[in-house]
């Protein structure tokens, strides 16, 4: 099935921020989830990424406080959760995520003021459309409303980075919080996580991305992804490079011949990383010659990789994006995000969209007997105050 767009919109936000508080918010600001077009399981690698912000996003509306405390209502939950910006200690729960970010910028030396406020969202959770980096980069947006800080896009996804990995817990790369702060409209986010050095590439003309969500989901902090980076590492060693990065295709069919060292596990994981890499580069020129078909054989290319190589899909995934690619209005699709469950990305003709969406839902509803929601998305701007 399709989906629209849900979750609270601005008026019922104010409206909302009004019955609590008693006046207006003095600021709205919004911070987009984000799609990964290509470029999987190698930002932690120092590669390349081709994310688009996708025209979903976490907004809090918030007003300044005279002391230190940061309250937060959270709508969607309907829970409410605070700290002090003085004295505050590591917890559970999704105001973690509020928290992490004030300890990260408070490490880098900014002096916070307390805030209170509301917040939501249509992003959806734990689909592996980084809901927590839009709350992340929506937290930062906030922070430097409220603290008068300059907003450095990419020193803000650094914070919120550094919060998802020394507060949260999960070895994330910067690829979310990057494209959630500083992407374009109308444009893909290709950036080389390891110089920050970024380009916005416009998407080709006659396509759009629809965002799969099998309806599965899994946990970052307590699955395969922390191991899956452990082994990269491992097999960056064996290549005599701290990342994977540094080792080109050529290189991994040369020692691929006498591989003694690394095992076959491991050895699969370099594989799926390094062609990766190579497959993003391929993408952005593709993207720039505006062909959707050899970006679409990417797409394929991989999903087949993701599936075999790294062994991150699921049934749910492999069976929404086989009957994707089965599709004749669909150039080609694969898993997005961080695996083992959540959504998959197709690029869909523009003019078939509707009908792709709810064809896709059918047959998926008949093969899993679980609901797909489609999403067909569009690429929007990064972090701002509405």
């Amino acid at each position: 099935m399709s989906a629209s767009n849900s979750g609270v919109g601005k008026s019922q936000m104010i409206a909302a921020f009004l019955a609590r508080f008693g006046e207006p918010p003095r600021w709205v600001v919004r911070a987009p989830g984000r799609v990964n077009l290509i470029g999987e399981h190698t930002d932690y690698n120092e590669g390349f990424v081709l994310p688009m912000a996708i025209d979903r996003d976490i907004r809090i509306a918030l007003r300044p406080r005279a002391d230190a405390r940061v309250v937060v209502h959270s709508l969607d939950l309907d829970k409410r959760g605070e700290f002090d910006l003085d004295s505050f200690e590591r917890g559970t729960g999704w105001l973690e995520y509020i928290k992490g970010v004030a300890h990260e910028l408070q490490i880098t030396k900014c002096q916070l003021s307390g805030w209170e406020g509301v917040l939501t969202g249509d992003v959806p959770r734990g689909a592996g459309l980084s809901s927590s980096a839009a709350v992340e980069i929506a937290t930062a947006r906030a922070f430097a409303a409220v603290s008068d800080l300059t907003w450095d896009v990419m020193q803000m996804a650094r914070v919120g980075q550094r919060a998802e990995i020394n507060w949260v817990g999960v070895d994330s790369g910067i690829m979310d919080q990057a494209a959630s702060a500083a992407a374009w409209a109308g444009h893909a986010f290709f950036l080389d996580c390891r110089s920050l050095e970024f380009e916005q590439v416009p998407l080709p003309n006659d396509i759009t991305v629809a965002v799969m969500d099998t309806s599965t989901r899994r946990g970052l902090v307590h699955s395969a992804y922390n191991e899956r980076h452990r082994q990269c590492m491992e097999a960056a060693r064996f290549f005599g490079v701290e990342f994977l990065r540094d080792v080109s295709v050529d290189q991994l069919e040369e020692r691929g011949r006498k591989k003694d060292g690394l095992d076959d596990v491991a050895w699969k994981r370099a594989r799926h990383v390094v062609t990766e890499n190579e497959r993003v580069l391929r993408a952005v020129g593709s993207m720039r010659r505006d062909d959707p078909a050899a970006l679409g054989k990417l797409f394929n290319e991989s999903h087949a990789s993701l599936r075999d190589d790294f062994e991150v899909t699921n049934d749910a995934l492999n069976w929404i994006v086989e009957i994707a690619q089965a599709r004749p209005d669909c150039y080609g699709a694969r898993m997005t995000g961080a695996g083992f469950g959540g959504c998959a990305v197709a690029l869909v003709r523009r003019e078939s969209a509707g009908e792709f969406a709810d064809a896709v839902g059918a047959e998926y509803q008949s093969r899993a007997g679980m609901e797909a929601k489609v999403y067909v998305c569009q690429a929007s701007e990064g972090a701002s105050v509405v």
